[in-house]
């Protein structure tokens, strides 16, 4: 009996409270991802060697934790990410000191390798045409070449290489001039007079893509 209440009293501890929500950012501007792609962890600081809480950035490139109150390290795991994320002397991911008291706001500036600008995608004539202009953010011996850049449809909001409906690209090779990109993919027959579209950049040597502002076009 003894055993059992002290069980009980133990497990019982309050759920976290504290919710802290924020955005992956390049001098302000958000960046977009795949959705259920890209991880980010929390480690938690004082109770010894604890795995750490790993969740994954939305399409939006926001995040979303409910914590306990108290001191985290947050990273992104090492080659996670269009982007560089900064690493120690050793080789690993750097960390960004955070303390967590009451919910909060948490944004986390990092350096993509490009960005997607002016980015227009309407629909016409059966099929959608997505435009944009590419912009080498990295030039330095991080650089990285562009792979291919393409537009892709979806039913429904979430959008992504490896969840559409119809997708069209173009090689990194074949690109001429990365200030004027311009991409059509034909609407497969549907129910609804809609679809969502995005751009999508694949970036050479790096597994993750970075993508447009998500589209709602009617046709």
């Amino acid at each position: 009996m003894v055993a059992v209440a002290s069980c009980s009293k133990k497990d019982n501890y309050d759920p976290p409270q504290s919710q802290l929500t924020g955005a992956l950012l390049y001098k302000g501007d958000s960046i977009y991802l795949e959705y259920n792609r890209v991880p980010y962890q929390f480690y938690q600081y004082g109770f010894g060697k604890l795995g750490p809480i790993e969740q994954t950035f939305t399409q939006s490139g926001t995040i979303s934790s409910l914590l306990f109150n108290g001191s985290y390290k947050f990273i992104v795991p090492n080659g996670q990410g269009p982007f560089l994320w900064p690493k120690t002397s050793n080789g690993g991911p750097d960390s960004l000191d955070v303390t967590v008291s009451g919910s909060q706001q948490l944004n986390v500036e990092v350096t993509p390798y490009y960005m997607i600008r002016n980015t227009a995608i309407t629909a016409s004539g059966g099929n959608v045409t997505a435009t944009c202009k590419l912009e080498k953010i990295i030039t330095d011996a991080n650089a990285k070449d562009i792979e291919g850049v393409g537009v892709f449809i979806n039913k429904t909001e979430f959008v992504s290489a490896s969840n559409n409906i119809a997708n069209a690209g173009i090689n990194g090779a074949d690109i001429t001039d990365p200030n004027n990109i311009s991409v059509s993919v034909a609407i497969p027959s549907l129910t609804q007079n809609y679809v969502f579209a995005r751009i999508g950049l694949k970036i050479a040597g790096v597994e993750d893509m970075i993508f447009s502002l998500l589209f709602q076009v009617s046709f």
